[in-house]
């Protein structure tokens, strides 16, 4: 499964957030909902989800301090849930916290997940993702 896609969308009047129609099959199975490392959230496909936190503290002793350091970030940060019949899935005021989120909102396909922005954060993001892929590009044709 791979998440595409730029969505302009509206939290509704209980904060719950309409997944896409094409997006909800593969998040029948379950979504955990996770706090970003910048102010978004992030909708994992329960499983995929899972999957990447097991990666993550794969070959560390699961008592070291470091271990538990990622384990704290990475449970303590994400919430298990499942979208709705409407396909809606409800956020906290904590998690609408830390992202900063109003009603207007943009979901981001990033290939594994979505991401959940504010729409006036998103703006600002995207500008600055399309000077640095401007970049980049223009440095693939220079030899220097």
């Amino acid at each position: 499964m791979s998440f595409h896609g730029i969505h302009d969308l509206k939290l509704d009047a209980k904060n719950r957030l309409t997944v896409p129609a094409k997006s909800r099959a593969d998040l029948s199975g379950g979504v955990t909902l996770v706090k970003g490392l910048e102010p978004f959230l992030e909708l994992w496909p329960s499983a995929e989800y899972d999957t990447v936190v097991h990666t993550s503290l794969a070959g560390l002793n699961p008592l070291s301090p470091r271990a538990r350091e990622i384990k704290r970030h990475l449970y303590g940060n994400s919430a298990p849930m499942e979208l709705d019949t409407a396909g809606r899935v409800g956020l906290s005021r904590d998690f609408l916290a830390h992202a900063g989120l109003g009603k207007d909102v943009v979901l981001v396909g990033t290939g594994e997940c979505f991401e959940l922005w504010d729409q006036h954060s998103w703006k600002a993001k995207q500008s600055d993702l399309v000077a640095t892929a401007a970049d980049h590009m223009a440095s693939i044709g220079d030899p220097a």
